[in-house]
């Protein structure tokens, strides 16, 4: 099968996950009886950004550096399941580019990566013996592995004599300038709550003007109120907010978010961590230090970091070129074809 030719498949996947037919519609329903983090919203969410990257235009402009290859390499993957189809990126880079898959899913995938690829499988059959999901992943040749910080000292120790991908943990960070309007405020508030907040593409933390009005940034966000409504999300709100009172820790409250002053770049769920300043010098060298452990920074200031800059709300958007971690895959893949 030639690279335009799986190009092509894939593009009908695209169409396909945009058509909604009627078994996919019961998947992302019942999706989260199996996982209540992957709600109709967000399973949508994860499709519609999928679809939208499955172009002609967009996947031949992405690949046009790269050679038409049949490899006869058996890529590893292991894959998260904080949000859904989270892998699907790593999916696609590998079958596109000509490879063979043996494919790990997360135990919270609540079958969504098997349905796309059955889907796929129906496209062409091509792909009948191009990928395999496993329970044990075994008999590789490279791999690509994403998990927590604790599960990628695992991966590092099991996998590490081979040519591969280790990601670890990572979050993402806001900067305000002070002068964002109610709308970009808004935009800002799907990079923080989208998917729960759960991705490394959520924003976990501000940076601040010094005596901004935290109530300016509260309005802003006002229209996701709803937050709480998710049991599992105000589990975490309640459980936050109760340790936050008991040990004294200020903090903001708006009802359905938590702000508080701190350093580290990681928050809990439902909390968002700030920090103020007075220059943008000041923070771009704290964003340039902490750069290992930044996925992307959104903001509508211009500004000098090595990290991907995006503007409010399009941070879980990513085009096909946003590699995870500023990894990029496919010159991984070729590079060990």
């Amino acid at each position: 099968m030639t690279k335009q030719q799986r190009i092509n498949a894939f593009v009908k996947l695209g169409e396909q996950l945009q058509k909604r037919p009627e078994d996919l519609i019961q998947i992302i329903q019942f999706a989260q009886h199996k996982n209540p983090w992957y709600t109709p919203q967000n399973v949508e969410r994860a499709i519609q950004a999928i679809a939208a990257n499955l172009t002609i235009e967009k996947l031949n402009h992405w690949l046009t550096p790269y050679p038409d290859l049949h490899s006869t390499k058996i890529v590893g993957l292991i894959l998260a399941g904080n949000i859904p189809l989270v892998g699907f990126h790593d999916i696609l880079s590998v079958l596109i580019s000509g490879f063979t898959a043996k494919i790990k899913v997360s135990s919270d995938d609540a079958g969504l990566t098997s349905y796309v690829l059955n889907l796929l499988k129906q496209i062409d059959p091509y792909f009948n013996d191009a990928f395999e999901i496993v329970d044990i992943l075994k008999d590789f040749d490279l791999v690509i592995a994403t998990g927590s910080n604790n599960s990628s000292r695992y991966f590092d120790y099991y996998f590490g004599t081979k040519p591969h991908i280790i990601r670890r943990n990572r979050n993402s960070i806001a900067v305000i300038g002070g002068q964002e309007s109610p709308n970009q405020l808004e935009s800002l508030g799907h990079d923080i709550f989208d998917y729960f907040g759960l991705g490394c593409r959520s924003v976990s933390k501000l940076f601040i003007p010094k005596d901004y009005p935290i109530g300016h940034f509260f309005e802003g966000i006002a229209a996701f109120n709803s937050m709480t409504e998710h049991f599992k999300y105000n589990n975490n709100y309640d459980y936050n907010k109760s340790i936050y009172l008991i040990n004294g820790d200020k903090h903001f409250d708006n009802g359905f978010l938590l702000l508080k002053e701190d350093e580290r770049t990681a928050s809990p769920l439902a909390v968002v961590y700030f920090e103020t300043y007075e220059t943008l010098a000041e923070v771009e060298n704290k964003l340039k230090l902490a750069q290992e452990n930044i996925q992307c920074i959104v903001s509508e200031i211009a500004l000098n970091v090595p990290s991907p800059v995006f503007h409010f709300g399009e941070s879980q958007c990513p085009a096909l070129d946003d590699f995870a971690d500023g990894v990029n895959t496919l010159d991984f893949l070729f590079a060990n074809q």
